[in-house]
């Protein structure tokens, strides 16, 4: 009979971070579980966080406009992990959504909210009718607003939960061509930096995840004039990279900047240029990237 010292030590090294995996695992779904709610799940950054949370053992409801999306992401991680769903059609912008999802989920332990969500327009901001710019303000700011007012009181209840505030590196200063975009994302970091420190002590974590550009199906729709080469590939990051290393810096800070070189960029942005040449450094780039053109 072959010992287990003779295995191939590819084989053990598999199994050891096979276990050390599901040990993280365990200790994530005993922390936040058993139930997230993801909401602005249909694609993207959001399809990411759901996956990334039924790895980790984690029930998942998915809230989003579109139905369709909805199931079939649904579905999909139904077959690949073996945990529960359920999907709730429902416009974040609207001002009962918080009220939908609640009562769909009345007998559930939501101890997890990724609030994803969001409207990006790009353009000048005069460009567009106030109805738009009122609309960006229901989606990316009273939108989460809402559902942090609805899901987080039961956390601190059971004094355990976390929360994700999908922020954006566009947040951390006034940008041309996406200046309410950028104004948005500043309410969600800064909310999600002031709760972190008001939160702790009951037990529940609050992160702003502070994102650069990341290859979603809204940051392709807005055309962007990407960089050639390496630099393009370099400034661009994957959904699922966010969403795993959001998740695995929870409860470790207030704030995640996910990639090096986002880190890099944020550390020269708020801490060595003067605000006014970071400002202009920054819109500078955001018209490279989208030159003068119809508003998208």
């Amino acid at each position: 009979m072959k010992k287990i010292c003779d295995r191939p030590r590819d084989s053990v090294i598999f199994s050891q971070k096979t276990r050390r995996q599901m040990k993280k695992n365990i200790g994530f779904s005993e922390k936040y579980g058993p139930w997230a709610l993801v909401a602005g799940a249909s694609e993207g950054l959001g399809e990411a966080f759901s996956l990334a949370i039924a790895r980790r053992g984690v029930n998942v409801a998915l809230i989003a406009r579109r139905k369709e999306p909805l199931e079939r992401l649904s579905k999909r991680i139904s077959q690949t992990y073996r945990v529960d769903t359920r999907t709730i059609a429902a416009d974040i912008g609207a001002a009962d959504t918080q009220e939908i999802a609640a009562s769909q989920l009345s007998e559930t332990e939501v101890g997890i909210v990724v609030i994803n969500a969001a409207l990006a327009p790009v353009g000048p901001f005069f460009s567009r009718p106030l109805e738009e710019h009122e609309r960006l303000l229901d989606v990316n700011c009273r939108g989460a607003l809402r559902l942090l007012h609805r899901f987080v009181p039961p956390m601190l209840a059971r004094k355990k939960g976390g929360v994700v505030l999908m922020s954006s590196l566009a947040g951390f200063q006034g940008t041309a061509r996406v200046a309410h975009y950028a104004a948005s994302k500043a309410y969600l970091r800064v909310l999600a930096e002031g709760l972190w420190a008001e939160l702790r002590p009951s037990g529940v974590d609050v992160l702003a995840c502070c994102a650069g550009m990341t290859d979603t199906p809204t940051f392709r729709a807005s055309r962007p004039r990407m960089p050639r080469g390496l630099a393009g590939r370099v400034a661009l990051m994957e959904s699922d990279q966010v969403a795993r290393g959001a998740l695995d810096h929870m409860g470790r800070g207030p704030v995640f900047i996910p990639g090096v070189a986002n880190r890099a960029a944020a550390m020269l942005l708020g801490r060595v240029l003067p605000r006014p040449a970071a400002i202009r450094l920054i819109s500078e780039n955001t018209r490279r990237l989208y030159p003068d053109r119809p508003p998208v």
